[in-house]
């Protein structure tokens, strides 16, 4: 009973810390969005009306100015011939470009280089989902799913058109770089694969489409933080009756369903191939949903089963490491060695959401009566982590087989570049220390960029130096 009641603490902490993080990224884009609205609507005022106009008429104008400037600002920016392009990919309960307002994922990092393009995905659909909603956003097109999985899965086949690709031009010879943070390194890998496998029907693709692939805190191996977040440590699909991913999937679920437009068009979950909304399944539906006879947390066919050990072990079956894409990841840890017990490296230098899931994943001990994801496992290696991502998951494909890999010190050891092979440097760094808020970072979020696009544009090539575009300073 004691214990019980202490998981439902835990829950309450938990869910509690969750949601003021969430509120304050919210009202931070929405604040941000009305500044800005503000100020153009100055702009226009200065611009357009006299200086005695005043009333009714002129603020419609001004909000009618408003909306044309919002529609030119939103369309797609296609970028064509070379150099190659840098993808930045985001994280689960990420966003691209064009979600809550002018928040930027990567806290300003796409401003570093000319070509750089942040593509909005699921932020907690499957990796295959995000996989194949990258290709079309890239090349564009509509969506397709797969028939096969969306049969199995239980949704539509075909999503969001892309009119015209970001970057059409992208094949052989004219490869991108792609940066992904979390589980967007994962989604890169899948996409990798699908490319090398020829998985998109009308287009002849291959495994050099993509130059080079950057992980940053990359889910590459799972994470022992989904099982206490709730998922089951004995299959790695099912989730408890009572946990924070209960919670979530419930405010998802209602969210989705209320379908409310404005509200989806700032922040998109990326379930509408499964067709929530109220207008669609009705409240029987919705009823069907909640109690989990239907929908992507019915089917598994979202992201949390893909960040589990088992989950990415399944995943990592059938993804390689290609002879010719360079490859360097970016393992974050906040915990250090104390009298030979893993604990957290400080207290202030954690964030305030993940201090406490520092600590719970330094203390992991995989339950006894539960069967081993892998063999040679020991709980032991799984200690250090970031709070949301253990270490040793982040640094390169290992299990069930590890890939080709070698250990960075400093930059100028691995000079020049190997492809197929999985450079690997470990940074004192909370999992979002190099996301959304810059200033957390300080000058290590100009030195981490900085080095990650420097190597884009100048150690990963495969023929020659590409021409280096116009940079600037951020």
């Amino acid at each position: 009973m004691a214990r019980f009641i202490l998981s439902l603490m835990e829950l309450g902490v938990s869910a509690a810390v969750h949601l003021v993080f969430g509120f304050y990224v919210f009202s931070t884009a929405v604040a941000a969005d009305i500044s800005q609205a503000a100020a153009a609507s100055g702009s226009f005022l200065l611009r357009r009306q006299p200086p005695a106009a005043a009333g009714e008429g002129a603020l419609v104008d001004v909000a009618a100015a408003g909306e044309r400037d919002e529609r030119r600002g939103a369309g797609p920016v296609v970028l064509d011939g070379s150099p190659p392009p840098i993808v930045l990919v985001h994280g689960i309960f990420g966003f691209g470009k064009g979600r809550l307002g002018g928040l930027s994922y990567f806290a300003g990092a796409e401003k570093k280089d000319d070509r750089v393009l942040v593509p909005d995905l699921g932020s907690l659909t499957s990796i295959h989902d995000r996989a194949r909603e990258l290709f079309y956003y890239l090349k564009g097109g509509q969506v397709d799913y797969g028939e096969d999985h969306s049969k199995a899965c239980g949704h539509k086949r075909f999503g969001r058109i892309y009119p015209t690709g970001h970057y059409p031009v992208w094949d052989e010879q004219n490869p991108v770089h792609f940066v992904g943070h979390s589980a967007g390194a994962q989604v890169v890998r899948v996409l990798h694969q699908m490319l090398a496998d020829k998985a998109f029907p009308g287009h002849d693709t291959s495994e050099d489409w993509i130059l080079s692939l950057t992980s940053l805190s990359g889910a590459l191996n799972g994470t022992t933080r989904t099982y206490y977040d709730g998922m089951l440590v004995e299959d790695g699909k099912s989730m408890r009756s009572i946990c924070l991913l209960q919670l979530c999937r419930l405010g998802v679920i209602v969210y989705d369903w209320l379908d409310i437009p404005w509200l989806k068009n700032f922040y998109n979950f990326g379930f509408d191939h499964y067709e929530m909304s109220r207008r669609k399944v009705g409240f029987s539906g919705l009823t069907d949903l909640l109690l989990g006879h239907s929908g992507p947390f019915a089917s598994g066919d979202w992201i949390l089963p893909d960040l589990t050990i088992q989950g990415s072990i399944k995943l990592n079956s059938r993804l390689r490491t290609f002879p010719n894409t360079f490859y360097f990841s970016y393992a974050t840890k906040k915990t250090r060695k104390l009298f030979g017990i893993t604990v957290p490296s400080s207290v202030l230098g954690v964030h305030p959401m993940l201090f406490l899931r520092v600590l719970q994943m330094c203390m992991w001990r995989h339950p006894q009566n539960a069967p081993l994801p892998y063999k040679g496992y020991r709980d032991e290696d799984w200690e250090d982590n970031d709070g949301a991502l253990n270490t040793i998951s982040m640094t390169h494909p290992r299990i069930p087989i590890e890939h080709p890999h070698c250990f960075v010190v400093d930059d100028s050891d691995c000079h020049p570049l190997q492809p197929g092979i999985w450079y690997y440097k470990i940074i004192e760094a909370d999992h979002i220390l190099f996301i959304v808020n810059r200033e957390r970072a300080g000058v290590q979020f100009d030195l981490l960029y900085d080095g990650i696009f420097q190597r884009c544009r100048k150690h990963a090539f495969r023929k020659s130096p590409p021409t280096v575009p116009n940079e600037t300073s951020q």
